[in-house]
C-alpha cells in the first residue's frame, strides 16, 4: 500500500483507496492510504510550522530541488506515462508526453525562482528610498483533477515551491498513483520536513480542511465547476487567496476558405483526444454552411480511421472513459442530443473490446442549435456538436455564446478574419490553425468568464498567485 507522506515521513492513513485500469476492470493499479481529519490536519500542521524557515530559505536551495525534481521526472517518463495511461485511460504516447511537460515544469520552475524580481523607486518625499518585493503566501492547499493527474500537480506545486510557499497537495481520488509517484520524486529532492505534503483523500475531507482552516493561505484548484464554486466561498469567507481553473464548451470555428485538412485535423485531435477529457477540449464545432457539408464528410471519414481500445495498446488513438460515471455521464448527454432533435452522424456507442473496460465510440452530433443542452453543458467526454454559421461575424457571435471562456479555435487562412478572432473572441486563450487542446508549459494558462477565477497558471504570470506584494521604505 503506497502512503501519505506528511512533514517528511510516509505514514498511515484511516482507510484505504484500490485504483483499477478502465481500460481493464480486472487490473488492479494500487491501494492507496486515504487521510482522514487528523491526518489532514497533521498535514496543514506541518506546512505552518516549515512555512517561515522555507520562505526566508536561500532561492539557489530552491532552484536546486526543483531541478533535481524534473531530472528524476524526465529520466522516468517513460515509466511514469505507463502508469499514467494504466490508472487514467490515456493513450501511452499522450500520457508519456504529459509525464515529460511535468518534468519540463519543474526545470522551468528551477530558473525562475532565481528570477523572482522586484522593484526600487524614488519617494515623492525627500530623503526616502522605496523597495518593492515579493514574499511568499504561506501555506498553499493544491487540489488537482483526475484528467491530468501529473502535470496540473506540476503546474501548481512547483511555483508554490520556487517562490517559497510550503504545499499541502490533495490528488484527485480517482486516480492517486500518479500523484503518489510525484509526491516520491519530491520526497528524495532535499526538501525541509513538512514543505512538501501529500494527503490522499476524499474532498469531502482533505479538501475541506484545505479550504476552511484558517493557517492555508491561499488554495489553487482544478476541476468541476460546481466545486470550484463551493471551494470560492469557502476561501472567501476567511479572506484566502484562491485561484480556480474549472470548466469549458470551447468552441472551433472553421471558415469557408479554411484548409479543410487543417480543420478537420484540429477538430479531431482537439474534441477527440484524451478521449475528450480535457477542459480545453473542442466540443462545439462551428462551421460556415457554405463548406458545412464537406466538413462533416471529411470529419465522419476522420474518424472511421480512429482506433478505440487499451490504453497501453499500441496504435491506439483514443483510450477508454476514466470511470462508470463519466461514461454514463457520456451516455446521458448523447441520449439528451438524440431527443433534443440533434442528428448523430458518427460513433455514442459503447465498445466492446479483448479486456472489460469503459470504452465508448466518439460521438459527432450535427444539426445542432445553439439552445440545446449538449451544446450549452459541458459533457467532458469524446461527444462534440457541428452547428452551422452563416459567415464569419454569425461564426463569431455562436463562439462567444457561452458561460464559459477557456479557449478558442478558428481555422481560415484569412489575416483579417484571424486577427479579429484574437481580439474579439471572449477567451483567454485563442488558436489559429491548431487544436484548442495543447498549450505550451512556459506561457500563462487560463480563461474568462465561468471557467477561471483569479490569476492566471503557469509561465511567468504564477507569480501573481503564489506571491504578494510588500512595500517598505527607508530614510536615506
Amino acid at each position: 500500500m503506497k502512503k501519505l507522506y506528511i512533514n517528511g515521513e510516509w505514514c498511515e492513513g484511516t482507510a484505504v483507496t484500490t485504483t483499477r485500469s478502465p481500460s481493464d476492470l480486472s487490473d488492479t493499479v494500487d491501494e492507496y492510504a486515504s487521510a482522514g481529519k487528523d491526518e489532514a490536519e497533521r498535514a496543514i500542521a506541518a506546512a505552518h510550522a516549515a512555512a517561515p524557515a522555507w520562505g526566508l530559505a536561500g532561492v539557489q536551495q530552491r532552484a536546486d530541488a526543483l531541478d533535481a525534481i524534473g531530472t528524476e521526472i524526465l529520466a522516468r517518463k517513460t515509466e511514469l506515462g505507463a502508469l499514467l495511461a494504466r490508472e487514467e485511460g490515456k493513450t501511452l504516447p499522450e500520457a508519456i508526453g504529459e509525464a515529460a511537460r511535468a518534468g519540463a515544469i519543474f526545470k522551468f520552475f528551477a530558473q525562475e525562482a532565481l528570477r523572482v524580481r522586484g522593484d526600487k523607486l524614488a519617494s515623492v518625499r525627500p530623503n526616502l528610498d522605496v523597495d518593492i518585493t515579493r514574499e511568499p503566501v504561506g501555506v498553499v492547499g493544491i487540489i488537482a483533477p483526475w484528467n491530468f493527474p501529473i502535470a496540473i500537480p506540476a503546474w501548481k506545486i512547483a511555483p508554490a515551491l520556487a517562490y517559497g510557499n510550503t504545499v499541502v497537495f490533495k490528488p484527485a481520488d480517482l486516480v492517486p498513483g500518479c500523484g503518489w509517484a510525484l509526491a516520491d520524486i519530491i520526497s528524495r529532492s532535499g526538501l525541509p520536513a513538512g514543505v512538501f505534503n501529500l494527503a490522499m483523500g476524499p474532498g469531502r475531507i482533505v479538501g475541506e480542511a484545505l479550504t476552511t482552516d484558517t493557517r492555508v493561505n491561499a488554495v489553487s484548484f482544478t476541476g468541476s465547476t460546481a466545486t470550484g464554486e463551493r471551494v470560492l466561498m469557502a476561501c472567501a469567507k476567511r479572506r484566502a487567496k484562491v485561484q480556480l481553473e474549472m470548466g469549458g464548451k470551447n468552441p472551433l470555428v472553421v471558415l469557408a476558405d479554411a484548409d479543410l485538412d487543417v480543420a478537420v485535423n484540429a477538430a479531431i485531435q482537439g474534441a477527440f483526444y484524451s478521449t475528450g477529457q480535457r477542459c480545453t477540449a473542442s466540443s462545439r464545432l462551428i462551421v460556415d454552411e457554405s463548406i458545412y457539408s464537406r466538413f462533416i464528410d471529411a470529419m465522419t471519414a476522420k474518424l472511421a480511421t480512429l482506433k478505440v481500445g487499451h490504453a497501453l495498446e499500441q496504435g491506439i488513438d483514443i483510450g477508454p472513459v476514466v470511470d462508470s460515471s463519466q461514461l454514463e455521464q457520456d451516455l446521458s448527454y448523447i441520449e439528451i442530443a438524440k431527443a433534443e432533435g440533434a442528428r448523430l452522424a458518427f460513433g455514442g456507442e459503447r465498445l466492446k473490446r479483448a479486456t472489460e473496460g469503459y470504452f465508448l465510440n466518439p460521438a459527432l452530433f450535427v444539426d445542432c442549435e445553439p439552445g440545446m443542452r449538449h451544446v450549452r453543458e459541458e459533457i467532458f467526454g469524446p461527444v462534440a456538436s457541428v452547428l452551422p454559421a452563416r459567415g464569419y461575424e454569425h461564426a463569431l457571435a455562436l463562439a462567444n455564446d457561452t458561460e464559459y471562456g477557456l479557449t478558442a479555435g478558428i481555422c481560415t487562412t484569412s489575416l483579417k478574419h484571424a486577427t479579429h478572432f484574437k481580439r474579439n473572441a471572449r477567451a483567454g486563450m485563442v488558436m489559429v490553425n491548431v487544436p484548442t487542446a495543447g498549450v505550451d508549459y512556459h506561457v500563462p494558462f487560463g480563461g474568462t468568464k465561468g471557467s477561471s477565477y483569479g490569476s492566471r497558471e503557469q509561465g511567468s504570470a504564477a507569480v501573481e498567485f503564489f506571491t504578494t506584494m510588500k512595500t517598505a521604505y527607508t530614510l536615506a
